[in-house]
């Protein structure tokens, strides 16, 4: 055996079946490996996927608390007052203006047409019904597109989340502000319902040019309320708040437009509107609002803020104030205003110009505070005191009657020295005797002084007073001239117990406060200030400022029908140029000069303030029932004749033809009809050659 080569047992084979077999089994071990291996990656993909999901939940909670624990318990969580609106109506309850940090009115869902909601809804936040406060779709879509494009090209933000950062939170852009702005949003849905979440952004979200809120931004671009806005003007105004200062109508119409159509878009694809009503919106062309048309009732919204609170205290709410503008004669001061600067604000070197207008109770029926509200808020009417000039020579006269004197006194107009002052008259000529209603129609400086130096300056500052004069008066010679400043409004008012018989006002504006509800406030007492001036006294002033009309300074001033009294009044180097004047149905003072005080080219009371104070009045009183002057009758009307025989002129300048025509014939001798309260529109309007349609 030993040395014996063993031989090698070979087991029989049939075939090469078992070697291919073989084979075939590593195949498939190799397989089973690979799949084994791509299972076991998938599974340590699921299991660390599951982990880092944990963590990043856990993460997510651990900042949600983090930042949630920095704010107030919710317990104390509330949504703040919305900023109160101050909504200001005229007479005939048509809309002056709306006050306040919002700019309009807080509206009601239920009065808003359909598709401003819709037109919202379908622009900011599709899904708004059926999310919870934070839409995951949409931010998981946003995330995506902002970390492809390297920037912030799309939020995610909802609705709720909107009104959730424009209520409670800055504008900061940080983590801690959004995780607050998510968890307020959570609590705004748990705690309101959609449609209460809606109407509060709608009353608040900034739609630009200064309009927070759906009414304020509808009164500021389109000149209506929120309740009036078509389907193309809802598209527009839902399209600002992507960038408002980038789609404001009245700044970039084409614009404004292509957002606009972008909304009626979404509107037809979320099923809001038909394609073809959007396609017909499209079309429409909104008129707008230019910030240019703001008109002068914006002086009297200005004045009613000022004295609302000693009505009311603070506004913690919103309030609806019940005024006595007419706005009618509102429009047509403005328009008399405006155009006789226009026409001969040159020519006499005048910038500026003020008009007030009340009635026998002392109700502002019109106020204009200067040339143009938009480029000036500072209102000359109530807020400028200027020197009346001869316009404060009434108190004089009136004065003089109550010590026993008549219109029928006779005063020598001649050269005169009170102490080291010199009065001259007007034109430098002295007339000799004349009576006291001469010397006042044609205002004669030396008669006024000489007339104050035998009464006394204080018994004339005591009358002005009494007659409604507010501004500090100094008693001195020179009170005689108005050489003490006042303001338009003080001494139209002053002017007013002539018109009514002698009694008292206090020139007014707001007649009644209520809260948005209704619930009043405030009411104003019929006035009760009583008599200050007696009847046969008043009887003979008015036949002394009638005769100013006739034949003296104010012959401009006429009103063709209408019986009327009136003084002008000039200061020193011609700075102001002032005619009051009345009616026994309005007082109306007007005022012009320059802002800076500086010299005009020799406007008179008797020129350019007379004619446009006519061209008012003659407006103001078409179609109103002719009246008499209180106390026509009781001073003897043959001495209105007399004074008339007596001719003679002013001493002033009657002007040129052109100043006739203007004030005689201005619309080139048509008629001119009153406007319907609150005005219209239309190429035939009174005003609109210069308000425009």
């Amino acid at each position: 055996m030993a040395g014996r080569k063993r031989k090698e047992r070979v087991e029989p084979r049939f075939d090469d079946a078992p070697r291919q077999a073989e084979a075939g089994n590593g195949r498939g071990r190799k397989k089973k490996r690979a799949a084994g291996r791509r299972s076991g990656f998938f599974a340590r993909s699921v299991y660390w996927g599951a982990v880092l999901c944990l963590w990043a939940a856990i993460g997510l909670a651990g900042v949600l608390a983090w930042y949630g624990i920095q704010m107030p318990p919710i317990s104390e969580w509330k949504v703040p007052e919305r900023p109160p609106n101050v909504r200001i109506l005229a007479v005939d309850g048509s809309l002056i203006g709306n006050r306040g940090d919002t700019g309009g009115e807080a509206v009601r869902l239920t009065e808003l047409p359909a598709h401003v909601p819709q037109a919202l809804i379908a622009i900011e936040d599709h899904r708004y019904r059926y999310h919870f406060g934070v839409d995951p779709i949409g931010l998981t879509r946003a995330m995506a597109r902002n970390l492809l494009s390297g920037g912030v090209v799309e939020g995610g933000s909802t609705l709720t989340q909107q009104l959730a950062k424009n209520m409670f939170l800055t504008p900061e852009r940080s983590v801690r502000r959004k995780v607050q702005e998510l968890l307020l949003a959570l609590w705004l849905e748990r705690k309101y319902s959609k449609d209460d979440i809606l109407e509060m952004y709608l009353n608040r979200v900034y739609f630009g040019g200064g309009a927070y809120g759906v009414d304020a931004a509808a009164h500021r671009f389109f000149a209506k309320g929120a309740s009036d806005l078509s389907l193309k003007e809802a598209a527009m105004l839902a399209g600002l708040l992507k960038a408002p200062s980038r789609y404001q109508p009245d700044r970039d119409f084409a614009a404004a437009e292509e957002r606009a159509a972008l909304v009626l878009d979404a509107m037809a694809r979320e099923g809001f509107i038909s394609r073809a009503k959007a396609e017909a919106a499209k079309a429409e062309k909104p008129r707008i609002a230019s910030r240019g048309r703001v008109h002068a009732e914006n002086y009297v919204a200005d004045f009613v803020m000022d004295r609302l609170p000693s009505y009311v205290g603070a506004i913690s709410e919103d309030l609806v104030v019940f005024t006595t503008l007419d706005m009618e004669l509102e429009r047509q001061a403005e328009f008399s205003l405006v155009e006789g600067l226009r026409a001969f604000g040159g020519q006499y070197g005048v910038k500026q110009g003020a008009l007030v207008a009340i009635d026998g109770t002392g109700a502002i029926r019109a106020m204009v505070g200067g040339r143009a509200y938009k480029d000036s808020q500072f209102n000359r009417a109530v807020q400028a005191k200027r020197q009346p000039g001869s316009a404060f020579k009434p108190f004089v006269y009136l004065t003089a009657l109550e010590k026993g004197l008549t219109p029928q006194t006779v005063r020598v107009d001649e050269p005169v020295r009170i102490g080291k002052w010199q009065p001259q008259n007007y034109a430098g000529k002295y007339e000799g005797a004349v009576t006291l209603q001469t010397a006042l129609a044609r205002s004669l400086n030396t008669v006024a002084a000489k007339l104050a130096a035998e009464l006394g300056p204080k018994s004339i500052a005591e009358t002005a007073h009494r007659m409604g004069i507010s501004s500090e008066l100094v008693s001195n010679a020179t009170i005689a001239l108005g050489t003490s400043e006042v303001s338009l409004l003080e001494m139209t008012g002053a002017y007013a117990p002539l018109a009514n018989g002698g009694f008292a006002v206090l020139p007014h504006v707001i007649r009644r406060i209520t809260t948005a509800e209704g619930r009043e406030l405030f009411v104003r007492s019929p006035p009760g200030l009583g008599r200050v001036v007696e009847l046969p006294t008043v009887a003979m002033m008015n036949e002394m400022m009638r005769a100013t009309l006739e034949i003296g300074t104010g012959r401009k001033a006429q009103i063709p029908g209408w019986p009327a009294g009136g003084k002008t009044g000039t200061s020193q180097d011609w700075r102001d140029a002032w005619f009051v004047g009345y009616t026994a149905n309005l007082t109306t003072g007007v005022w012009l000069g320059n802002d800076d005080n500086s010299p005009t080219d020799k406007a008179s009371g008797g020129n350019l303030p007379a004619m446009i104070w006519s061209d008012f009045m003659r407006e103001a009183h078409r179609g109103v029932e002719v009246a008499e002057l209180p106390g026509e009758g009781l001073y003897r009307p043959a001495a209105r004749a007399q004074t008339a025989a007596s001719g003679g002129r002013s001493g002033q300048d009657d002007g040129d033809a052109a100043h006739r025509n203007w004030i005689l014939n201005r619309d080139g001798g048509a008629p001119r009809q009153r406007t319907q309260t609150g005005g219209s529109s239309g190429e035939s309007s009174f005003f609109g050659r210069i308000f425009g349609n």
